[in-house]
C-alpha cells in the first residue's frame, strides 16, 4: 500500500557575511518544528532548501531577520513523496 506523505520545500534568500552567519542561521533553521533537511542552494550560496512538513515558513524568516540579519522568503512549495 501507498502512503502520500506532503511535505513542503521553502527556501530562505539570507545574507551570509561571514562562515560564522551561515552557522547560525543553519542552527535557526533546523530547530523549527517539523523540519528535516536544511541545505544551502548548490547555485545560489546564499538560499536555505528547507524541507519538512507542518512548517511556518514566515515564523523561520523572522527568527532568521532577528537573529542573523536580512531574509527573504523566495517560495514556498508543496512536494509528495511516496513512501512504500
Amino acid at each position: 500500500m501507498f502512503e502520500l506523505i506532503p511535505q513542503q520545500k521553502i527556501v530562505i534568500e539570507v545574507q551570509m557575511r561571514s562562515r560564522r552567519r551561515r552557522a547560525k542561521a543553519m542552527k535557526i533553521a533546523a530547530v523549527a518544528d517539523g523540519v528535516n533537511p536544511v541545505a544551502f542552494n548548490e547555485e545560489k550560496k546564499d538560499q536555505m532548501v528547507i524541507i519538512g512538513d507542518g512548517i511556518d515558513a514566515a515564523s523561520v524568516a523572522l527568527s532568521l531577520r532577528k537573529k542573523v540579519g536580512h531574509a527573504t522568503l523566495v517560495t514556498v512549495e508543496e512536494i509528495v513523496l511516496e513512501d512504500i
